[in-house]
C-alpha cells in the first residue's frame, strides 16, 4: 500500500485542500496517510474529524521583523527538522505533499534531504514565504494561478494546476442548491460570505444592502455574517425575526455547513478573496464582487482578486473603499445587466479548474517512490 505523509496548517486555506488531495488520492488507489501539522493551528480541530492520523511539531510562524521571538522560533524549527526526521524514518512515506503555513518547513525540508520526493501546492498569487523557500529544494511546485509562476525560479519544477476544490461544491444544479436551501426558485440570488469568521467591513456594509433591498420581490440575499458577527449584524435591522429573515427576501445566518448548495444556488457572490473561495467560484463559473482582506500576507488576496478582475469574472472593492453605497451600486448594476452577469459567469467558468484535486493527486502519485 502507498505511504503518503502531508502537511498544511494554520489555516483553512491551508488545510482544506490537503484534506481535498488526500480524498483524491485515496480514490485513485490504496493508500495510508500520515497528517502532520502545527500543535497550534487549526488542523489540531479539522483533521482529527476527518478520521486521519495526526502527528504535531512545536514549530511556529517568523514574524515579519527582528525580534528576540524569531530566535526562539528559528531553534524550534530547527528542532522541528530532527522530529520531522524522526517521523520520516519511522512512517517511511514514498511522498511527501505540503500545501502552505510554516509547519510544512520542517517536513518537507526533511523530506527533501532525506530523498524522499516532495511536491509542495502553493494557492496563492502572491506565494508564501514557507513555500518561496521550499520551492528551491522541493521536486514540483503545483501552481494554483499561472501568475505565481512569475514570483519562482527554478521554472522546470513548476505546474500550473490550479486549486483543489472539494467534491461536492461541482455536483448540484441551481435548481437543486435552492430547494435544498428553501429559497425560491425563480429570484435572483446574492450570496455574501466574508469565511468563517466573518468580515465586518463586509457585514457593515451589508446592513445597508438589506435595507436597501428590504421591499423588493425579485431578490432574496443569503448572508453569512460568521458566528461573531452575527448579533451585531442583526441588532442593525429593526423587524428581523428570531430566524435571521428580515423583509422580502433576506436570510442572515451565523454559520452556514452547506456552502456547495449555497453556491449553487447563487447568481453572485460576495466574498473574500481567499484562494479556496476563488477556486470554488470559478469551478462553479460564480460571478462575483470581490473584498480581500486587507491584511493578508504579502496583500495576497488583493493580487487573486486582480486575477479574476483581468480576466473579467469579477469586480473588486478594496476594503477600505467599501460602503453599504458602493456595494448597492454594483449588485444593482449586475442585476439588471444580464448581459454583464453572464458574461462575468462564462469568464469565471474559463478560469475554473474542476479537475485541479485530480491532477495534483496523479502528479504526487507520478514522483512517488516505488
Amino acid at each position: 500500500m502507498r505511504r503518503v505523509i502531508i502537511s498544511g496548517g494554520g489555516t483553512g486555506g491551508h488545510i482544506y485542500p490537503a484534506i481535498t488531495i488526500v480524498k483524491t488520492i485515496a480514490e485513485l488507489e490504496p493508500t495510508e496517510f500520515l497528517y502532520v501539522g502545527s500543535k497550534i493551528g487549526l488542523e489540531n480541530t479539522l483533521i482529527p474529524k476527518e478520521g486521519l492520523p495526526f502527528v504535531t511539531l512545536d514549530v511556529r510562524g517568523l514574524e515579519r521583523k527582528l525580534s528576540w521571538r524569531n530566535v526562539v522560533t528559528i531553534e524550534k524549527t530547527v528542532g522541528s527538522v530532527a522530529r520531522a526526521k524522526w517521523i520520516l524514518h519511522k512512517f517511511k512515506p514514498q511522498v511527501v505533499i505540503g500545501t502552505g503555513g510554516f509547519v510544512c518547513g520542517p517536513v518537507l525540508l526533511a523530506a527533501s534531504l532525506s530523498g524522499i520526493p516532495t511536491l509542495i501546492q502553493e494557492q496563492n498569487v502572491i506565494p508564501g514565504i514557507t513555500n518561496t523557500i521550499l520551492s528551491k529544494f522541493v521536486d514540483v511546485v503545483a501552481l494554483g494561478y499561472q501568475e505565481a509562476a512569475n514570483r519562482f525560479g527554478h521554472k522546470a519544477k513548476l505546474v500550473v494546476t490550479g486549486n483543489p476544490v472539494r467534491k461536492d461544491v461541482l455536483t448540484a444544479s441551481q435548481a437543486e442548491g435552492r430547494a435544498f436551501l428553501g429559497l425560491d426558485p425563480d429570484k435572483f440570488t446574492l450570496l455574501v460570505a466574508g469565511g468563517s469568521r466573518g468580515a465586518r467591513s463586509i457585514n457593515n456594509a451589508m446592513v445597508d444592502v438589506h435595507r436597501y433591498f428590504k421591499e423588493e420581490r425579485d431578490i432574496q440575499i443569503l448572508h453569512v455574517t460568521g458566528d461573531s458577527e452575527y448579533d451585531r449584524v442583526v441588532a442593525q435591522l429593526d423587524g428581523i425575526d428570531g430566524k435571521g429573515r428580515y423583509g422580502r427576501g433576506s436570510q442572515i445566518i451565523p454559520y452556514l455547513h452547506h456552502m456547495p448548495e449555497a453556491l449553487a444556488a447563487a447568481d453572485l457572490a460576495v466574498y473574500r478573496a481567499g484562494a479556496v473561495g476563488l477556486a470554488e467560484l470559478t469551478a462553479r463559473g460564480l460571478p462575483s464582487i470581490l473584498i480581500p482582506y486587507p491584511y493578508a500576507a504579502e496583500d495576497h488576496q488583493r493580487y487573486n482578486a486582480q486575477a479574476l478582475v483581468m480576466c473579467g469574472a469579477a469586480k473588486m472593492i478594496l476594503d477600505d473603499m467599501l460602503t453599504g453605497r458602493e456595494l448597492i451600486e454594483e449588485i444593482v448594476h449586475l442585476k439588471n445587466d444580464s448581459a454583464a452577469l453572464k458574461r462575468m459567469a462564462e469568464a469565471s467558468k474559463s478560469l475554473g479548474k474542476p479537475e485541479a484535486a485530480y491532477d495534483i493527486a496523479k502528479l504526487a502519485l507520478s514522483i512517488a517512490r516505488k
